[in-house]
């Protein structure tokens, strides 16, 4: 386990530019003594002394924990903003109490984020207001800290949520937090058949493509842009409606997802049509090697999250709605929740949630429970699915 050097916060962004020198040699040093990925976040103090017990957390959960890196640089995005905040205010971070938590919550809740220059959201508040307790609780379990007042598992350290109408509340008092805030629980709100196509024919190639995957198999974006060649290439296998698909799941746990043989067929047809197309004009432009996911660019390069996530958002937009690609996932996921609790109720021998559970790689059923509520909530949703389940015409 990395040791503590030394007392430490972070520095503040207008320092950073002039000391990359003296960073490079810390990472170096911290390289030898300990290797970590490549692009690991280090974070430092503003005389450039390394704040190790942040840097060891990010450690366990990067590489014992197996977290994406959109989560361990959100955690290490987290821990800057706190360790920034006490070093302004001259606090170690080992003595920080309840009162600083709820004064560095209060300061988001008045002030607007320097990065946006928009308010705080409830939940970008509560999120680290959680990532700061969960280091604390983290750092008190490795005997970093013998104790911290921010390490209590006391059960008025969850965070409420409320499922309901705006402005109404059915949370017990004693369920209150003192850290984190009241909270609405954000439904999804799932695309309707109509919207969904007219989504995929304002998507260019391989955009379109990739909007089908998440619609009709609920991937996430990071398993989306995992998948190789391999993973799609037809195997001998008698003929079936779906095809069980090996993936990579949040967290790098092993997992299977369903997809339509219709899907399969026309990604076979992009393989050997607009990849070929694109990668053997980045041959004859000396580009790099051929990638082997399965998705790239008109540049014969893999497709970018930003990228991707950036062509959503402008389609929908064309279209006239909000659309983005965790939508995608949403609908999937209320599609199916909505078809399968119509099977339930007509006797069939299903659970709905735990067949979505699966399908989705959730970890826990409670985030499943929430599309059942959405499902529940939006009766546009229940009757455009049950029209297809009629009508046989598969996913939207």
């Amino acid at each position: 386990m990395v040791q503590i050097i030394r007392k430490a916060s972070l520095p503040t962004a207008d320092e950073v530019p002039g000391r990359a020198h003296a960073a490079a040699e810390q990472a170096a040093v911290v390289a030898v003594r300990e290797p970590r990925p490549s692009g690991f976040p280090l974070l430092f103090t503003k005389r450039w002394e390394l704040i190790e017990p942040a840097v060891a957390f990010l450690h366990e959960h990067s590489i014992q924990r197996a977290h994406t890196e959109d989560t361990l640089r959100t955690y290490a995005e987290i821990l800057y903003d706190w360790f920034e905040t006490l070093e302004q205010n001259d606090i170690p971070w080992e003595t920080a109490d309840a009162v600083d938590l709820v004064a560095y919550r209060n300061r988001m809740m008045a002030q607007p984020s320097a990065h946006t220059g928009r308010p705080y959201r409830t939940s970008t508040i509560n999120h680290r207001v959680r990532g700061v307790l969960r280091f604390y609780g983290w750092a008190v379990r490795t005997h970093c800290l013998s104790a911290s007042p921010l390490a209590e598992p006391a059960r008025d350290l969850r965070l409420a949520r409320q499922h309901g109408p705006p402005r109404i509340s059915h949370t017990p008092t004693n369920e209150r937090s003192l850290f984190v805030l009241r909270q609405y629980e954000a439904l999804p709100r799932p695309l309707v058949s109509e919207q969904a196509r007219e989504l995929l024919a304002a998507l260019a190639p391989p955009y379109d493509l990739m909007a089908r995957w998440q619609l009709y198999s609920g991937l996430r974006i990071s398993e989306l842009l995992r998948l190789s060649v391999g993973d799609v290439r037809a195997r001998d296998a008698p003929a079936a409606p779906h095809r069980a698909i090996e993936i990579i799941r949040k967290g790098r746990k092993p997992g299977q997802v369903l997809v339509p043989a219709s899907l399969l067929d026309e990604t076979d047809g992009y393989v050997r049509g607009h990849r070929l197309a694109w990668l053997a004009r980045a041959r004859r432009r000396c580009r790099t090697a051929a990638p082997t996911v399965l998705f790239v660019n008109s540049r014969g390069r893999p497709v970018g999250k930003n990228a991707y996530q950036r062509a959503v958002r402008q389609a929908g937009r064309a279209c006239g709605f909000k659309a983005t690609t965790h939508l995608l996932r949403a609908t999937f996921a209320c599609m199916l929740l909505a078809r399968l609790e119509h099977l339930a109720a007509g006797g069939a021998n299903v659970n709905p949630l735990l067949v979505v559970k699966v399908l989705l790689g959730h970890e826990h059923i409670e985030t499943t429970d929430g599309y059942l509520r959405a499902v529940a909530v939006d009766p546009c949703v229940l009757n455009d699915a049950l029209g297809k389940l009629m009508a046989e015409t598969g996913p939207p």
